[in-house]
Parts: structure tokens; C-alpha cells; sequence
């Protein structure tokens, strides 16, 4: 597209901001594809998305400025990545760290329940459940949870800002932070089964082992997605329990239906509002013909709600096809991390409930929604009994 052309749509109006999923909708049934200076081509509907997701020679994911382990890479260099990062997720391994997850939600739930009835869901419990849940799971101390957090809470100004100068800066700051985890495990003989971190120190790609980079960029990657995309989505599920009576009691009395109930509520309002691609070859995509090198932005928001995939795509149904939820991506490049986020989500419902036997919507404060780059809530009042 030539430099002078003129912006479709603008993500940054005031309209995207009051009502994000209003606002993606809205283009997706106007313009299933639309320009703008901040995301270039962004795509809204279903089937347009799970093209650009599954045609990764066509559809690079190597578009980040900063080296990304292995979110921004494409096969073959993608591959060896993947593989060892996928084993850190596998099922034995998720049963073995439930009890840890379970026990965190137990202790921030007796904290919550015993400061009085009206919280915000936000900063009293999801964004220090998410810290926690992370800082354990790379064996870290606890007390790094809240300077995590807050650099999470800086990477999202920066992002969005579009401040590259910030994006490197806060960057380097982590990497300070892995590499002072690494000399710490080195200086105190730490053994690759005592901790993640320790473990993926041992991890070779080739005949050499993970360079501090790397390592920095894996955990970065989830970290981000750890503290950002989880405690949205608890912000998320608690608000839609609190405003459906009836659904947050029928989840009381059937817990086997949480895991379908978390992801039909997430595919209503997800916790993250796009993904990035660029262009290797041109292609026509949703009748736009784009040469190679096009920047293209997936919006998962308004992909979750198509109408062309979804049947009565805004109401809460249990007998959606799983296949065509995209929470957590699909093709290569589908969330690795997908069976520690339901974990997380399961239990962390289970506590809830068990712990309670009221959530409501506080009737004196509303609840803030997130702005781009964020999906959910900047703040969740409720009232808990």
C-alpha cells in the first residue's frame, strides 16, 4: 500500500476505546479487511484468520523488532524451539504443579474474603494471582511478583504507546532480571530438576546450549502472556459469573462444566485483541491483494463473535464446536502454554465458588474496561459473600 494512502478505520478512536468488541464487530460486518498507520491490514472475520493462522509460509510470524524465542520465527528455525518448549507444558507436568496453583488461590482467596465484601477483582486478585502463579512456576522467589507485574504493566504502556525506545529499554530490564536469575542458579549449583529456570539453562539447540538471550526471550514471552492474558481472563470470567446468576449457580452445582464454561466465556470476550503477521509472497486476502511484506493484524476479538462461524455468536452456549474456538491460536504457532492457562483457570473458578456463595457486580462502582493493547477490565468491582 503506497505511503500516502488513506487509513480505513482508526483503532485508536475514541469509539475503539469506550467499546472495543463493539467497535471490532462493527468493522467485521463493514470491512472484513481495513487499513490503518498503527496496525496496517487488520483482519476481523473467522475464516480470513484461520487462513492467515494456518498458511505460515505465507504469513510470517517473524515481525517483531526485538528477538522473540520462538513467537517471531518461522520454520525450520521455529522448530527446534517449539519442541523443547512444548515438554515444559506436557500433562504430568501440569498435574504435578496443580497442587502449587491451587494453594496460591487458596491464600489470596482467604485475604480477599477476609478484607470486607467490596473488592476490585483486578488488583486484589487477578494481576497477584497471576504474578504468583508465574514467579512459582519459574521457581523464582514471591517476593518478585509484584516488580513482575509492574514490568508487565510498562510493556503494555509501551506497546501501547508505540514507544520502540520504552519496548527496548523495558526489555533489556528483564533480560537484567533473567540473567541475574541465571548467575544466581549457577553461583548456588541450582540442578535442572529443581526449577524451570535452572532446566531450561540446560536445553541445547544443536550441540549448544540456550544463549542468555534465548533464554531471556522465552521467558518473557511468558511471562507477558502469564500475567497479562491470565489475570484478564480471570477479571473477565468473574465479571461475566457476576453479572449471570444463574450460570455462576449452575457451575456451583456441576463443576465438571467449568473448563466448556471458561472457554465460551472467553471466546464472548477474550483476553487478548490481536496478533501480528507480515506478508512473505503476495496474496489476496478477504479480496484485499497485498504484496509481499504487508504488516497484517489478526483481531481476535472480532474472530471469536463471527456470526459466519458462530450460530447466535453473542449468546453463552455449551454446545460449541471446540474446534472453532481460537483462544489459544491454532496452526504452528497455537499457544504452547494452553494447558497451564487451563489449569490455571479451572482451578482458580473451582476455589471461587467453593470459597463463596455469592458474586456480584458492586451496585456503587462500575467496572473500567482495558484499553488496547489490553482486552477485559482495568478494574472489577464486586461483592463477594
Amino acid at each position: 500500500m503506497s505511503e500516502d494512502a488513506q487509513p480505513d478505520w482508526d483503532p485508536t478512536s475514541d469509539d475503539v476505546r469506550r467499546d472495543q468488541r463493539g467497535a471490532y464487530d462493527e468493522m467485521r460486518e463493514r470491512c472484513p479487511i481495513a487499513y490503518s498507520d498503527s496496525m496496517k491490514w487488520s483482519i476481523f472475520r473467522h475464516d480470513d484468520v484461520v487462513r492467515v493462522l494456518e498458511d505460515h509460509e505465507t504469513f510470517s510470524n517473524a515481525v517483531s523488532q526485538h528477538f522473540s524465542v520462538p513467537n517471531g520465527m518461522d520454520p525450520p528455525e521455529h522448530t527446534p524451539y517449539r519442541r523443547i518448549i512444548e515438554k515444559y507444558f506436557a500433562a504430568d507436568r501440569m498435574d504435578a504443579f496443580e497442587p502449587v496453583v491451587r494453594t496460591i488461590a487458596e491464600e489470596l482467596l482467604e485475604s480477599l474474603l477476609s478484607s470486607g465484601s467490596r473488592v476490585d477483582v483486578m488488583e486484589d486478585f487477578a494481576k497477584p494471582f497471576a504474578g504468583r502463579v508465574q514467579c512459582a512456576f519459574l521457581g523464582w522467589p514471591d517476593s518478585l511478583h509484584e516488580p513482575l507485574i509492574r514490568w508487565a504493566e510498562k510493556n503494555h504502556d509501551a506497546t501501547r504507546d508505540r514507544d520502540r525506545r520504552a519496548s527496548s529499554e523495558i526489555a533489556r530490564e528483564f533480560e537484567a532480571l533473567v540473567d541475574d536469575m541465571i548467575e544466581t542458579r549457577l553461583e548456588d549449583g541450582v540442578r535442572p530438576e529443581e526449577d524451570v529456570t535452572a532446566e531450561l539453562m540446560q536445553e541445547k539447540i544443536g550441540s549448544r546450549r540456550l544463549s542468555n538471550e534465548e533464554i531471556a526471550s522465552i521467558l518473557r514471552n511468558w511471562t507477558v502472556g502469564e500475567i497479562g492474558t491470565i489475570s484478564a481472563s480471570v477479571g473477565i470470567l468473574v465479571h461475566y459469573l457476576a453479572e449471570h446468576e444463574d450460570l455462576q449457580a449452575k457451575l456451583r452445582r456441576d463443576p465438571g462444566l467449568l473448563l466448556a464454561a471458561i472457554d465460551e466465556i472467553l471466546r464472548l470476550h477474550g483476553p487478548l485483541v490481536a496478533n501480528r503477521r507480515i506478508t512473505t509472497r503476495p496474496v489476496n486476502l478477504a479480496g484485499q491483494v497485498l504484496e509481499a511484506g504487508e504488516r497484517i493484524t489478526i483481531m481476535w476479538l472480532a474472530a471469536h463473535r463471527d456470526g459466519r462461524r458462530f450460530d447466535e455468536p453473542n449468546a453463552f452456549r455449551f454446545d460449541r464446536d471446540p474446534d472453532d474456538n481460537l483462544l489459544y491460536g491454532a496452526g504452528i504457532h497455537v499457544c504452547p502454554g494452553a494447558p497451564l492457562a487451563r489449569m490455571e483457570l479451572r482451578v482458580v473458578l473451582e476455589e471461587l465458588l467453593d470459597e463463596t456463595s455469592e458474586i456480584c457486580l458492586h451496585p456503587d462502582a462500575r467496572p473500567v474496561p482495558a484499553e488496547y493493547p489490553a482486552s477485559g477490565f482495568a478494574a472489577v468491582p464486586v461483592r463477594i459473600n
